[in-house]
């Protein structure tokens, strides 16, 4: 059953070998084959023979980010693989951070997915990162989407805050009146804010605005 296991997994990897030979011959071209199991030693061995390099114990979210990243598929089998199957990297390499290493892949020629190193100096300025560019990354993602773009610095408020006066001036009569005007005023508390933040006088500012 050992002699039988063993056939059956190097049956696979001379696949593996046999497919890199057909389209990396004459070429500056080599594999790197990314398995979300592992790899035995023996296979390995093989493979590095082959000049293919053997990555394994790949985690499963980067199983599925790889494949947008580089091109190509996931696969259950190594049964009638052809070149269409296969992603492209300039560049594949390991690197030490710290304590652990990572495998990098660099020089993909039409990503969809990509992956940000943080580093810093302890646990809470890298979540400040994180969660920087993880608002930064959502505001660009709802921009493309919704074609429309809210104005900041108290510019909504103002002109949300005018709108109304003319509405209150115009439009309704009474206590309502009352309402609307102090709804606008309301309103108006953040411009006034950042005014008197950034060291002006919030009345003239508000009037100039």
């Amino acid at each position: 059953m050992i002699e039988s296991e063993r056939a059956h997994t190097d049956e696979k990897v001379h696949k593996i070998v046999e497919l890199k030979e057909k389209l990396c011959k004459g070429t500056n071209k080599n594999f790197v084959v990314i398995n979300q199991k592992g790899i035995d030693p023996p296979s390995l061995e093989i493979l590095a023979r082959a000049g293919i390099v053997g990555i394994r114990r790949a985690k499963r979210r980067n199983g599925e980010r790889i494949p947008l990243a580089c091109g190509g598929k996931q696969l259950n089998s190594v049964d009638g693989v052809v070149e269409e199957d296969l992603g492209f990297a300039g560049l594949v390499y390991e690197q030490s951070l710290g304590d652990d290493k990572y495998t990098f892949i660099e020089g993909v020629e039409n990503p969809f997915s990509c992956t940000i190193l943080i580093k810093g100096p302890n646990d809470y300025s890298i979540a400040q990162t994180k969660d920087a560019i993880r608002d930064g990354l959502r505001a660009v993602k709802n921009t493309c989407e919704d074609g429309a773009v809210v104005p900041g610095a108290g510019a909504f408020e103002v002109a949300a805050a005018e709108h109304l006066m003319e509405y209150a001036r115009k439009e309704v009569s009474g206590k309502v009146k009352l309402g609307v005007q102090c709804f606008a005023d309301a309103l108006l508390v953040i411009p006034r804010t950042l005014a008197t933040n950034s060291g002006f006088d919030a009345q003239d500012t508000l009037l100039k605005v």
